[in-house]
């Protein structure tokens, strides 16, 4: 899923409804009156029906005879779309976000590098460490490009499982956790490469035990740099209690 490249006018359009959509502006259920968003942001009706067309892919907005366009359920919304996890980053439920993606990592990700040590190659091995040699690269470089190396990490401890299954399961967080590590790495934060190193090499090892418990204590620390990243020690409940 790449994200949406437009840019210019069109593309702020497509965020700015995107938006309102995700913040709960424009309602689940409710009608868009494209005459009026038309009117509102001084664009013409073409524009606005080329902006509706992008959130309509992404699962947002629907159009019906006789009702029009109207916001869908959320349950129909693409929320693992790149955009559409910004957007709600950008909505302000980026605390919700946050934590129900260390959730899902927390399930997937130690089962993930136990496989990994079980059944990973010499290939894999060298993927793993060179990502880890990219992170270590990028740490005096820009967010993105820090943000790039550890996703490619994870991507490759997925590959390493032998398992298209789980190799897959980078569709759940692969953009919540770019988003997530571009905060991370643009703020004061712990070295990420000790951490990826220690689950890399008990891969390299072959001890899915230590595979594993590296991968917990990696995980301790990626929930440790986002609250520092937020700036706020209440968010930790956040993180860790349903809403």
């Amino acid at each position: 899923m790449a994200a949406y490249s437009g840019r210019g006018v069109h593309g702020q359009t497509v965020r700015l409804l995107g938006e309102r959509v995700l913040s709960g502006r424009i309602a689940e259920g409710e009608t868009i009156d494209l005459a009026a968003l038309s009117d509102e942001l001084d664009l013409s009706l073409t524009a606005i029906r080329e902006a509706i067309k992008v959130l309509a892919a992404k699962g947002l907005v629907g159009s019906r005879q006789r009702k029009g366009t109207f916001v869908r359920a959320r349950a129909d919304w693409n929320l693992l779309d790149p955009d559409v996890v910004r957007w709600q980053i950008a909505a302000g439920a980026g605390d919700v976000f946050f934590r129900n993606l260390a959730e899902l990592r927390e399930a997937l990700e130690p089962a993930a590098a136990r496989l990994a040590a079980l059944r990973g190659t010499a290939e894999d091995v060298a993927a793993l460490r060179a990502a880890v040699a990219d992170m270590a690269e990028s740490g005096e470089a820009t967010p993105e490009a820090a943000a790039d190396a550890d996703l490619r990490w994870h991507r490759a401890l997925l590959a390493a499982t032998r398992n298209e299954l789980y190799t897959r399961t980078d569709v759940f967080f692969a953009a919540g956790l770019s988003e997530r590590d571009r905060l991370v790495h643009g703020g004061a934060h712990k070295d990420p490469v000790p951490s990826h190193a220690a689950v890399t090499e008990a891969v390299a090892a072959g001890d899915p035990v230590a595979a594993e418990q590296a991968m917990r204590s990696l995980l301790d620390q990626a929930r440790e740099d986002l609250l520092r990243a937020t700036g706020e020690g209440a968010h930790h409940d956040d993180l860790e209690k349903p809403q």
